[in-house]
């Protein structure tokens, strides 16, 4: 049988075919679940073709900064997929480019409150709303970050800050969501070639650099993040939650 035979599963922020929620959509599909993606309005051109590329995928419109928007993409959710949610995936970023560009401290008030509400408390206001969802047969909530949130790469800047909030609301919900069998974890990827990581100044460099210096001498690819995905949002790993994970080649234990 399937790994997520008759799992039902939520997705934020599949964008393009590089988008690493497009990777992780592919593999828990390829393991039976149900899937809905979430999407942007800009976006939906994009979304509806990968959509339909998984047969029987539906789409909820939501933009993540509107409560009105997530109260109706969860609710639609419910309805489409009988009260019942298995799955739950954010991989939603975002910080205006300025803020990537200028030095950190010169970061604005309104660039730090895009940045963190959008990457971070999104996931908090999607817990909640997931929660009924889950809580009578459990579930696994999982979030995407980066190393940044523990050590200085230039021109990260408030991202960094932003996917530090981030790792630390992973724990706390692990913590208040745990009583309901519903885990959240992270996956720290290292540096892939997303519409995302273009916004970074110097990211082909740094791939360069983890090719070097990462103990597997080579980059990871968006499938590997999805299939740890796939693990993390089975019952294989229905022991593990408030963890980050690293998928990066062993970069993140290096010196240097």
């Amino acid at each position: 049988m399937p790994l997520l035979e008759g799992k039902k599963a939520l997705i934020f922020g599949v964008a393009n075919h590089r988008s690493i929620a497009w990777a992780i959509a592919q593999s828990l599909a390829s393991e039976g679940a149900q899937l809905i993606f979430a999407y942007q309005e800009r976006m939906e051109k994009y979304v509806r073709d990968l959509a339909a590329k998984i047969p029987g995928t539906e789409l909820v419109l939501c933009d993540v900064q509107d409560d009105a928007q997530l109260d109706s993409a969860f609710a639609k959710t419910s309805e489409i997929f009988g009260g019942k949610l298995d799955i739950l995936i954010h991989c939603v970023a975002f910080a205006p480019s300025s803020e990537l560009e200028n030095p950190f401290f010169e970061t604005t008030r309104s660039g730090w409150q895009t940045a963190l509400d959008i990457s971070a408390y999104s996931l908090v206001a999607m817990s909640k709303r997931a929660q009924p969802l889950m809580k009578e047969n459990g579930g696994s909530i999982l979030a995407l970050t980066y190393m940044a949130s523990e050590r200085v790469m230039p021109k990260y800047n408030v991202m960094a800050v932003a996917k530090a909030a981030l790792e630390c609301s992973v724990r706390y919900l692990a913590f208040e969501l745990g009583e309901h069998n519903i885990r959240v974890n992270a996956i720290s990827a290292g540096p892939l070639n997303t519409l995302a990581a273009r916004g970074v100044s110097g990211i082909n460099d740094f791939r360069n650099q983890v090719a070097t210096v990462a103990p597997l001498r080579r980059n990871i690819d968006q499938s590997e993040v999805g299939d740890t995905a796939l693990f993390l949002s089975s019952h294989l790993s229905r022991g593990i939650t408030g963890e980050i994970t690293f998928v990066d080649a062993g970069y993140n234990i290096m010196g240097a």
